[in-house]
Parts: structure tokens; C-alpha cells; sequence
């Protein structure tokens, strides 16, 4: 079983910066990617970014130049850097994982977190 447990989402004024961190536990033997994503109100579920196990990353238009994904490898986590926020960005966002429970794992499993609510206003 994996778990993700996410954390650092907050109350903040427009202009101003948060960030998340989602850690990854339980039975692991490698992650081939993690990620952010959120769901605002009355909207769907929409990809924020994303990084690989090689530090490859991907950026939802929305995100360019304000949010930064980096990871670290040895402790599971994936963290996302938001400055320059906007009333836009409230949702809550959730931690997304593509996991390997074994060395002969043939394909992975994608778990989800349980989100944390990120609100912007005056």
C-alpha cells in the first residue's frame, strides 16, 4: 500500500507565495513520476506540473513563471514552489504519484493524495 500525505496549503493575500510538499510512503521500490494537480470550484481537475524520476519537467501554461516542481529522490517527496498568487489559483491541490511496488513490477500504480486547500484573497 502507498500513501501520499500533502501539506502547506494555506490562507495568503494575491501576491503572495506558498509551498507544498507531498510525501510518498509504503511499500515503494521506485517512482517513475510525481506531480501536482488542483480542482477549483465548480471546475475540473486540472494538471498544474509535473517532474520524472530524471528531473524532467511540465508546466500547465497558468503555472509558467510563477511555480516552480522540484523533488527529493531520497526522501520521496515532490515539492511546488508558488509565488506571484492570484485569486485564480485557489483550489484544492492534489499530490499525484506513479509508483513501482517491486523490482519486477511490469507497469505502475498511480495513487492520489488527499489534497490541500490553497485560498487567495484580500
Amino acid at each position: 500500500q502507498v500513501r501520499l500525505v500533502e501539506s502547506g496549503g494555506d490562507l495568503v493575500q494575491p501576491g503572495g507565495s506558498l509551498r507544498l510538499s507531498c510525501v510518498a510512503s509504503g511499500s515503494i521500490y521506485s517512482i517513475n513520476a510525481m506531480g501536482w494537480y488542483r480542482q477549483a470550484p465548480g471546475k475540473e481537475r486540472e494538471l498544474v506540473a509535473t517532474i520524472t524520476s530524471g528531473g524532467s519537467t511540465n508546466y500547465a501554461d497558468s503555472a509558467k513563471g510563477r511555480f516552480t516542481i522540484s523533488r527529493d529522490n531520497a526522501k520521496n517527496t515532490v515539492y511546488l514552489q508558488m509565488n506571484s498568487l492570484k485569486p485564480e489559483d485557489t483550489a484544492v491541490y492534489y499530490c499525484n504519484v506513479r509508483v513501482f511496488t517491486t523490482a519486477l513490477s511490469y507497469r505502475y500504480l498511480e495513487v492520489w493524495g488527499q489534497g490541500t486547500l490553497v485560498t487567495v484573497s484580500a
